[in-house]
């Protein structure tokens, strides 16, 4: 599936294209103006992925982009937990709980990916609720959780996703290619951190789920 064949060049071209285009927008269109950059290294990006498999099978990294996936009927990604299937990176050592923080991130989601979260804002392990955010994809349309629209048409483009977390307001706000798209309030919690991958939810989901990733970053600042 992640193999790099002519498409997947076209794919990676487009990219390339794209981002040109955003960075020529400036900075009305930026989200990240006046935030400062968090240094990731490659040890921060953790890979979560069905246990009964090589991570291999459902994960690749290649060529600076980030692909993940997932079959309806794998496993959890631990013995210990009978959570959905899911390949994804957990972002480690970048916990938070307070300042403002800003994911940001160039995602591609292939046509007939459906009923899976593309990117969550996880809450400390244990909390009353799991999640702050998470980004679902149904039938080519990006949605906040399984409800609110987020932006039409997401399937096969790459697209600029940028996600804001005001702790001390408890907002997010969601960007996508510079423009705003979606906020709204949520329910505080001790501590938080971001994921971002394929995590198959309760509903409509499609046999495979897959989605691309690359030039992930992090922005914080602090009032």
């Amino acid at each position: 599936m992640a193999s790099l064949t002519s498409s997947s060049w076209l794919h990676l071209l487009l990219l390339l294209v794209a981002m040109g285009t955003f960075a020529a927008a400036g900075g009305s269109g930026n989200p990240t103006a006046g935030f400062q950059k968090v240094q990731l290294a490659d040890g921060d990006f953790q890979v979560q992925s069905p246990y009964n498999v090589p991570e291999s099978q459902r994960f690749e990294y290649r060529n600076g982009v980030r692909t993940f996936w997932v079959h309806r009927n794998d496993k959890p990604f631990n013995t210990a937990t009978h959570t959905n299937p899911r390949s994804e990176v957990r972002l480690r050592g970048h916990d938070y709980s307070s300042g403002v923080w800003q994911f940001e991130g160039y995602g591609y989601v292939p046509s007939g990916t459906s009923g899976v979260s593309v990117m969550q804002i996880h809450n400390e392990e244990g909390a009353a609720h799991s999640t702050v955010l998470m980004l679902h994809v149904y039938d080519g349309v990006l949605r906040f959780y399984s409800g609110a629209a987020v932006e039409a048409n997401i399937y096969d483009r790459w697209f600029r996703l940028n996600v804001m977390h005001d702790v001390g307001a408890s907002t997010v706000a969601v960007y996508v290619d510079g423009e705003h798209k979606f906020s709204t309030s949520v329910t505080p919690s001790k501590s938080y951190y971001f994921k971002f991958g394929v995590y198959m939810q309760h509903h409509d989901q499609s046999s495979c789920m897959e989605s691309r990733w690359t030039n992930v970053t992090l922005y914080t600042k602090h009032y």
